[in-house]
């Protein structure tokens, strides 16, 4: 690890001498100042302010002010209330289904112009990373770096109940393994969960897409959340959870606690295994830590088993030219290969340049990081995320559905019954309004 410590920081310092040198030969004493703000924590946290730090001191055209929030959804909701308040930041990351919302709403620009001005820039990005952030021939952001989920298992319980892994390619395996590996007390009550399902939407989407499972029909007009490939998924989980209590969930507490308290109950034992973020991996033993693609479902293993989730960085329409110029120059500097490169391996989140990929130092990291094959691996079998086109409510929707089903084990038939007819309002609402 230390080498590659060493081999990162050399990445960082060559692509910030040699990557913007594009400054004319006279430039104002004072660089522009930017302000970034981002939802990261821990160790994502500390790694933007190294990277932040050595852009700043890569040039001195531009100064990244970097904000900190304790995660994307407060840096949304911040964002939203700066609009309004008409005080916004030059720069800010976003998940991809937030800046969704925020293309819809008109407050994003274009970064057609910046990118332009650029011959080549835009091939060289993973394609399913950058087609997310193009809605209506525009883009309104860049993708900074992807992830996907992936099962993370415990090796030594597996290898203990002799479970074979190969259980693990399909959901019901997994609840198979799932069931010999939960542990009871003498009253009865879970101690031990075979598995554990990270809380939230990703991975009801996830599994639901594996079946077949849309938001909205082909033609653009229906929702069809509540069909059998929702059903199905949401029913199962809400099974293994509380009918069978063979798996769990952890929820609230503020910003990443429930992730983090996933991540420790794999690690001390008190489950056999989660589906977590490519980003893990810095808080994961991978001696005691093996990585496994997502299953699918039984007779669906010809489609994706997941999505590829794309964090985003974008500028807010009211910022001024000079700031936007400015903010594009650090855009650019993240998401260069050599950075982007960088990046993934002092995280784990996944390139979004495709000759990232090819560099000498990505392909002796991920051949030293057991697991890390995995990982890039899963991109192969995820597909685009589906777009939602009622500025969130969707989104929205599946997030307020799986703490519904999850945590308080609510029916699955009428909450998603109810939640489809309310988006179908909606959905009704914003075409009438295009149509007019």
């Amino acid at each position: 690890m230390k080498k590659i410590l060493w081999v990162l920081i050399g990445i960082i310092f060559i692509a910030g001498c040699t990557k913007l040198e594009t400054k004319p030969e006279e430039v104002d004493p004072e660089p522009v100042v930017i302000e970034f703000w981002y939802g990261l924590t821990g160790n994502q946290g500390k790694a933007m302010e190294t990277f932040i730090d050595s852009f700043n001191q890569s040039q001195d055209e531009v100064f990244v002010k970097g904000v900190s929030q304790e995660s994307y959804q407060v840096t949304s909701k911040a964002l939203k209330s700066s609009i309004v308040k008409k005080s916004v930041p030059d720069v800010v990351l976003l998940e991809d289904s937030n800046m969704f919302e925020m293309a819809n709403k008109g407050v994003l620009k274009d970064l057609s112009p910046f990118i332009d001005q650029r011959p080549g820039f835009r091939e060289d990005f993973v394609s399913s990373f950058f087609e997310q952030n193009v809605m209506d021939d525009k883009i309104y952001a860049l993708p900074i770096y992807g992830t996907t989920q992936v099962l993370y298992y415990r090796k030594d319980m597996f290898e203990q109940a002799g479970i074979d892994l190969d259980l693990l390619n399909t959901w019901e395996g997994l609840a198979e393994a799932a069931r010999i590996l939960t542990k009871r007390d003498d009253q009865g009550e879970t101690i031990v969960y075979g598995f554990a399902l990270m809380q939230g939407r990703e991975n009801i989407i996830d599994s639901s897409i594996n079946r077949g499972g849309r938001f909205i029909s082909g033609d653009g007009h229906t929702m069809v959340l509540n069909s059998p490939a929702w059903n199905h998924t949401l029913e199962n989980f809400r099974a293994w959870i509380h009918d069978e209590k063979i798996m769990k969930v952890n929820y609230g507490g503020e910003g990443w606690q429930y992730w983090y308290a996933t991540i420790d109950d794999v690690m001390q034992g008190k489950a056999a295994g989660y589906f977590g973020s490519a980003a893990d991996y810095k808080d994961l033993d991978f001696d005691m830590i093996g990585v496994h693609l997502r299953p699918y479902w039984e007779g669906y293993e010809r489609n994706a088993t997941g999505y590829l989730n794309a964090h985003t960085i974008c500028i807010p329409e009211m910022v001024d030219d000079e700031k936007a110029q400015a903010a594009f120059l650090w855009m650019a500097y993240m998401t260069s290969p050599e950075i982007s490169a960088a990046w993934s391996m002092e995280t784990g989140y996944i390139p979004v340049r495709e000759s990232s990929f090819t560099l000498p130092e990505y392909e002796a990291f991920v051949g030293e990081i057991n697991g890390f094959q995995i990982i890039n691996e899963q991109r192969k079998f995820s597909t685009h995320l589906l777009q939602d086109p009622t500025g969130g409510e969707i989104y929205e929707g599946i997030k307020n559905i799986s703490v519904d089903v999850e945590v308080f084990n609510k029916p699955v038939e009428d909450n998603l019954n109810d939640l489809n007819q309310k988006l179908q309002e909606i959905l009704d609402g914003i075409q009438k309004d295009d149509n007019q």
